[in-house]
Formats: C-alpha cells, structure tokens, sequence
C-alpha cells in the first residue's frame, strides 16, 4: 500500500498531527525515543514510556546498545508496556553495538542476526515490528549493499517486518531500495540544516518514505541533548507563540511535510508534555521558511 498522510482513527488528544504508514502499520507522527531512558531512575522511565503511550504515542524508537549500569532501554520498554499495545510500532537499529564495558563494536554481516535477536529477546518479541540498518560514520560514502542485504534475508525469515536505513546519503538509500523496500530514513536533521539534508528530507517524501529526524530539539548539542538555545530566529519565534525553543523546533520539523515523524525523548514528564503539544503548534509559513 502506498505510504500517506490519514488521520488517527481514534485520536487520544488534539495533540497528534496525522499519521503516516510504515507499511501497513500506521504510526501517529509524534513518536518517541528512548535513547536517553537509560540514563535516569528506572521507575520514572517506566513512568515516562507509560504516560506517552497513554497520551497517544504508537511509534518508540529503541536500539540494544541503548544501556547504562542502571539498565537498557529495550528492557525499560518491555517492562513498562508489555503486553504490548496492538498498535504499538517498535523501531530499533542494529550495526552498531557494545560490549560489556561500553565500548562500540561493528557487527559484520553474519553477526546482524545475533543483534536481530538480542533486541527480540530484551523486548519479548517473537519479531522486531521494524529494523534501521545504523551506518557507522567511517562507511559514510561507502557500499550498505552487504549489511543491507544481511537485514533483507532477516526479513524474509519472518524476523524483521520492515526495513530502513540510518545516517545515510541519498546514493546509500538508492542502493538500500535496490535490495529491499525501505519504509523510513532516521537522520540528523532540523531547523538550520544545510540545504543538502533539507533536499534529501524532500526527496524521500517524494519516494513515500518515513523522514525520521533525529537530534531535532538538541540541535548542535547532538548527544549531550538540547542546550541553550543558540539561534536567535528560534528564540524569536518562541515567544511569538509564548511556548518553548524546543517546542517550535519540534513543531518545524513536523511542518516539513507529512511524511516526517518525530522521535523526541526524554526521561522527564513535563518534557514529554511539551514535546507532545509541538503537534497543536501551528506556525506561519514565514515562520517555517525564517527557521529553515
């Protein structure tokens, strides 16, 4: 079925702009991720993940090197939320991961249905609703054709429903569609971007497929999360509406087009709140060609 734009059928709150469709699963467009859930008490993620499927979040976003001493995310998610909702998407990604004492490791091919399962079994899934293929900065103008491929044969047995690619370049999206479909793109993108990432979020809306921004709210402050906000246009348009910088970033990425979801996350209820209502703000067109 051709991927777009409907409306929730039984929307919880005014909060949620649409919906989109990753195949057949449809996914309201304000998700959440959960990469930062580790970090804080697990009782409060616990509480955080319930309350955002509760106000209407069907799409997290998840990864098993997502971990800290205190636990990891994809466990955080299972206890919070299994059984799980029929309409809940889980997304996670896979390439990446880490060993024992944190350190990055790259699986090679063979080594990607050992992560297949490793998220299957921390989840208690029997298959992963959707798996991004998490391409490491070193292969940034290099071939995915063989761990893209590795992921498709994953598919095919039944373990993965659908595919998508991570920190890719238009050329590395081409040759992932070649060997499989590929429902969704998750890249570094926001307010501010080069024009470069702002054509690439254009054309895979053209294409049908999920523009999935990460890094949208923390801006330059990338993993260390959102700073200070740093760019004056934001600011400006902030008080306009009387709401936060946070708030009108996430909400920008959502005016780029129907096709784009938003993954913010966070480990503090009032951030979710506030992330959540980006969906009822409305900005001017102006407003959205000022902050591009």
């Amino acid at each position: 079925m051709t991927p777009a734009a409907t409306s929730a059928s039984s929307p919880p709150s005014p909060l949620t702009p649409g919906t989109w469709r990753l195949g057949e699963l449809t996914v309201r467009r304000i998700g959440f991720g959960a990469m930062r859930l580790p970090a804080v008490d697990p009782d409060r993620a616990v509480a955080v993940l319930r309350r955002a499927v509760e106000r209407g979040v069907n799409h997290i976003d998840t990864a098993a090197f997502y971990f800290s001493p205190r636990g990891s995310a994809n466990e955080l998610i299972h206890r919070a939320l299994a059984p799980y909702p029929e309409d809940l998407v889980i997304a996670t990604k896979v390439w990446p991961g880490r060993d024992a004492r944190g350190e990055w490791v790259w699986a090679t091919p063979d080594q990607l249905r050992g992560q297949v399962e490793e998220n299957l079994r921390q989840l208690g899934r029997d298959h992963l609703d959707l798996v991004n293929l998490r391409v490491p900065r070193s292969r940034a103008n290099a071939s995915i054709a063989e761990h893209f491929g590795a992921l498709a044969e994953l598919r095919a047995a039944g373990l993965v429903r659908h595919l998508g690619v991570s920190h890719v370049a238009p050329e590395q999206l081409a040759e992932a569609r070649a060997i499989a479909p590929v429902v969704c793109v998750q890249n570094q993108y926001g307010a501010g971007a080069p024009e470069a990432r702002h054509a690439f979020a254009d054309a895979c809306g053209e294409q049908g497929i999920a523009f999935v921004p990460y890094f949208a709210i923390a801006g330059t402050g990338a993993e260390a999360g959102a700073t200070d906000e740093p760019d004056e246009r934001v600011r400006a348009v902030a008080r306009a509406h009387g709401v936060s910088p946070a708030r009108v970033r996430l909400a920008w990425t959502l005016h780029r087009g129907a096709h784009v979801l938003a993954i913010p996350g966070t480990g503090n209820p009032d951030h979710l709140d506030d992330n959540l209502a980006a969906g009822a703000l409305r900005l001017t067109p102006e407003e959205v060609a000022l902050l591009r």
